[in-house]
């Protein structure tokens, strides 16, 4: 049986009298994109918070490769491979597309920071920086200060320097929130190239971009899973259609 790429095992996350994650439970296979969608306030961003590190739990385990982190802070998890793309993404806008990747390159590693200039010339961390840049489409942007780029290709860098730390796994929360048709459409195609390459988790309102992308989905209500399925599973469930997708056609 395959090991799971990440294993939820009863996650619960409360403030006070208020549980925001009941008790969630998921197994996300190797090389899946597995998609997490529901209403405002299902759980769905606080879910990634406990999975990245950013918040702890009150109960339960996370398990990242059958190794249990659940104790680990946020940089130790992103130094396993387990990395949520604004972790290492606050974009420098002085510096170049090109040097914000190489910083990315450097941020999961023990000794970052020494000289700046030798840094770039590094190849171990010039090559991943710059396989990144193509991966992700900026390529052709790479001298460019990061303060010119457009807002859809400034979310295309945050994913290239996430992609520039060498994940095994992405979380990733909204990575289209506030982009245009054609700017969701290029990081739809950008998802895709990586689909297989990466294991994902992706929570996104967008539904025509998680029909198009999901292995699997999970619908979360008010802290709970309430279905896992395939994309045809999740359009022909009754319950999801009722809760959540209503009657709109996706």
């Amino acid at each position: 049986m395959t090991a799971s790429a990440l294993r939820i095992e009863s996650l619960v996350k409360r403030y006070g009298g208020l549980l925001v994650t009941d008790h969630v439970s998921l197994d996300i296979i190797p090389g899946e994109l597995h998609a997490i969608i529901g209403p405002n306030g299902a759980g769905k961003t606080t879910l990634i918070n406990q999975l990245s590190g950013e918040l702890t739990s009150n109960e339960g385990r996370v398990l990242f490769s059958e190794q249990d982190v659940t104790s680990l802070q946020i940089h130790q998890r992103a130094r396993l491979g387990l990395l949520r793309s604004y972790q290492i993404t606050s974009i420098f806008e002085q510096f170049t597309v090109r040097e914000n990747a190489v910083l990315a390159a450097m941020g999961t590693t023990e000794h970052a920071f020494r000289f700046w200039q030798p840094m770039l010339k590094r190849q171990e961390l010039a090559e991943p920086a710059d396989e990144a840049l193509q991966a992700a489409g900026l390529a052709h942007r790479a001298e460019m200060p990061a303060a010119d780029l457009a807002y859809g290709e400034r979310r295309q860098l945050e994913l290239a320097m996430a992609l520039a730390a060498q994940p095994k796994f992405l979380l990733l929360d909204e990575p289209m929130a506030g982009m245009s048709v054609q700017e969701s459409s290029a990081v739809v195609a950008l998802l895709k190239r990586l689909k297989g390459r990466y294991s994902i988790l992706l929570i996104e309102h967008d539904m025509d971009a998680v029909f198009a992308l999901a292995d699997r989905i999970t619908v979360m209500v008010y802290g709970k899973i309430i279905f896992t399925g395939t994309p045809d599973e999740i359009r022909n469930h009754p319950e999801v259609k009722a809760v959540y997708l209503g009657e709109e056609k996706v």
